[in-house]
């Protein structure tokens, strides 16, 4: 019976991890369409950096794209960065539901 149960438990825990975990390729997707937004660091778990790559985007509109300058850097440094940090997310969603 503890078996069935253990068995049971894992299966659980395997599908909490599949509905939560994060997918590099929409990652990836959301950082070429949405880049500017900071829409894939949001995805990643990265609310912070997000919303300061929101706030460049916003204030590139004003001052005629001089914030949008060092925006573009970052995203184009970020789309070398997503595998690992959809990896670490993922590692950190795994090591919550294996518990």
């Amino acid at each position: 019976m503890s078996t069935d149960s253990n068995n049971l438990a894992n299966a659980r825990a395997q599908m909490m991890y599949d509905a939560n975990r994060r997918s590099t390729g929409v990652a990836y997707l959301l950082a070429i369409f949405l880049g500017g937004l900071g829409a894939h660091r949001f995805y990643l778990g990265y609310p912070g950096t997000g919303a300061v790559q929101l706030v460049l985007w916003v204030l590139g509109w004003p001052t005629a794209g001089l914030f949008w300058i060092p925006l573009g850097i970052w995203i184009l440094i970020d789309l070398f960065l997503i595998p690992g940090m959809a990896r670490k997310k993922n590692m950190e969603i795994a090591d919550k539901f294996g518990e």
